[in-house]
């Protein structure tokens, strides 16, 4: 009886350091995420065999399982930045973003588990200075802001290319200038807008007066070569050509041949 409790500490040792090795072992991969194995009595960081994926894993104790967020992931950075003339700006912007699957071994043995803060986010800064530089006031708060957004990401993409990240798109959400310049631009543009108006409506009164012209100078000619086709003889055949008309009618009338001017009937009503 004495001897029980000495054989069962021993067991109870063993239940709980096997439990240890059990737990130490065993790793559950969330979803939208993947597991790089660093093997600590090996070659360190595994880059020659893919990723862990979602679910629940077996490892040696004596390894450790890094964890990636493997779905795409949303940057939101404003900066100040300068225009072509020096003026201060204030950028927002949105950037997508990814780690390369089947490089996160690379990834996490090249720059780590923090390469937002060491790669992208200097990157995505000095992409934006760059091409904002490029541009006035007025073309960052007007006209040029898909062409900017779309040079951002194309600068950002080519510094990132081969350090493991995906980038999948650049959003430009606001521009904001200084009060002053802004008004400015505005009163510029009310002004441009007004100018198009005046503009489109005198054009639409030279156009509206030259097709009166045309119109008017159709009719004079029409007129003119009317006039000139006419001679006594049609406008006597034209008479004729209303009287025998006239005489078809069933009203009541007279008609006296050859009385009236060159040689046309006259025509007597019973009124």
């Amino acid at each position: 009886m004495d001897r029980l409790p000495k054989i069962g500490i021993p067991i109870v040792i063993g239940i709980i350091i096997l439990l240890i090795i059990i737990f130490k072992s065993t790793v559950t991969i969330g979803a939208g995420k993947a597991g790089v194995l660093y093997e600590t009595l090996g070659d360190g960081v595994v880059i020659d065999a893919p990723p862990l994926n979602e679910g629940f894993h077996f490892i040696a104790p004596w390894n450790k399982v890094i964890i990636y967020e493997v779905r795409r992931q949303e940057l939101k950075e404003t900066m100040n930045v300068l225009s072509s003339n020096g003026l201060d700006i204030r950028l927002e912007a949105s950037v997508w973003y990814r780690p390369t699957y089947n490089e996160l071994g690379l990834l996490h043995q090249q720059i780590g588990d923090d390469y937002l803060n060491r790669i992208l986010l200097p990157t995505i800064r000095s992409a934006a200075r760059s091409v904002v530089g490029r541009y006035t006031p007025e073309q960052l708060y007007s006209s040029k802001r898909d062409a900017i957004q779309a040079e951002i990401f194309e600068e950002t993409k080519k510094i990132i290319e081969g350090q493991h990240i995906e980038l999948d798109e650049v959003l430009v959400r606001d521009v904001t200038l200084p009060p002053t310049i802004k008004e400015a631009i505005e009163r510029k543009l009310r002004q441009e807008q007004e100018s198009l108006e005046y503009e489109f409506r005198l054009v639409s009164a030279q156009k509206e007066a030259e097709r009166q012209r045309i119109q008017a100078q159709g009719k004079a000619d029409a007129n003119k070569i009317l006039s000139a086709s006419l001679n006594d003889q049609i406008l006597r055949d034209k008479g004729i050509e209303a009287t025998l008309e006239m005489a078809k009618s069933p009203n009541s009338k007279v008609i006296v041949i050859g009385s009236g001017d060159g040689g046309l009937p006259v025509i007597l009503g019973n009124n």
